[in-house]
């Protein structure tokens, strides 16, 4: 199947205009902050606001005191869209029509351009909160290039926000084209399992990585393999790197540290737990394992 026939996954969709040539504008952020057609949408931890539709939008007036700014880039229309940032609180900023919700929860039922501001947003909001310091000389930095760099004037250097590459991958039978070898974590709850997945290492290719962690997790070596998109995950700031790969035996055995229980399920299993039928739980919809199983169960 070409590459264009394969479904993006859910975070991947685009729909965000990032306009990046606009954040050098010296005062860019103060000019959007106070023109009336700038939105706004805020982030409280890994939380945002919803309203009936979707995200709910606010104008900069109505952002509670405290929060970090980032220029997202432009809508559909030319408006300005901007990224007002709070650390977590169980606390709700305001009142929201639709609540307040993660992007592990909502993320897979957003629209394109929706689901492109929100994994903006946070990507670079959880950065904005959590590197407020100078990695080389420990001297507080300042927020530049309208919210995508920090600037350390103790040392002149500038920082940038850190992705992550890791990889996921679902694991087919080389002789059966109806099973999927699937990983349970030691952390999760009974049952609920997923693709197997891992950051690239140092020096490390993608395709290295692939075959190293589906190995060391599940005793399984890999043949083939297939790239089938990446999107951003920023738990805390991961570029997931989805494959699928052939195994090359079906004698599978967990790691018993870090993945409990490995287990190779029929289409039919996999099915009733997409549907959300039966005791088996999966990756919940935001998420690229999800589109890996999803996929291979469609036969995509």
């Amino acid at each position: 199947m070409p590459m264009s026939d394969i479904p993006q996954p859910p975070l991947a969709r685009g729909g965000l205009d990032r306009a990046g040539d606009e954040r050098s504008e010296p005062g860019l952020l103060d000019r959007l902050r106070s023109d009336s057609s700038t939105r706004v949408l805020v982030v409280a931890g890994d939380r945002a606001p919803f309203d009936g539709d979707g995200l709910q939008l606010v104008a900069p007036a109505a952002v509670p005191a405290g929060a970090l700014w980032a220029f997202l880039g432009r809508d559909d229309e030319g408006s300005a869209l901007l990224a007002a940032v709070l650390a977590h609180s169980d606390d709700a900023p305001f009142d929201a029509p639709g609540g307040w919700a993660g992007l592990r929860v909502a993320g897979g039922m957003l629209t394109a351009a929706d689901a492109a501001a929100f994994v903006a947003a946070l990507a670079l909001g959880r950065w904005l909160l959590g590197a407020p310091f100078c990695p080389a000389c420990g001297g507080q930095t300042r927020i530049v290039n309208a919210g995508w760099a920090r600037h350390c004037d103790a040392c002149g250097r500038d920082h940038f926000p850190r992705t992550d590459p890791a990889v996921i991958v679902a694991v087919t039978h080389r002789d059966d084209p109806d099973r999927l070898l699937l990983g349970s974590n030691a952390l999760w709850e009974v049952n609920r399992y997923s693709c197997f997945a891992g950051f690239v290492e140092a020096g490390e290719s993608a395709e290295e990585a692939v075959r190293r962690e589906v190995r060391e997790e599940s005793g399984v070596e890999v043949g083939a393999l297939e790239y089938r998109g990446s999107q951003s995950w920023p738990y805390p700031r991961s570029l997931m790197l989805g494959y699928r790969a052939q195994a090359l035996s079906d004698a599978a055995v967990a790691d018993g540290d870090e993945i409990a229980e490995v287990r190779w399920f029929t289409r039919a299993e996999i099915g009733e737990g997409l549907r959300g039928e039966g005791d088996v739980m999966l990756p919940g919809t935001a998420s690229i394992a999800h589109q890996l199983i999803a996929d291979w169960h469609a036969g995509r």
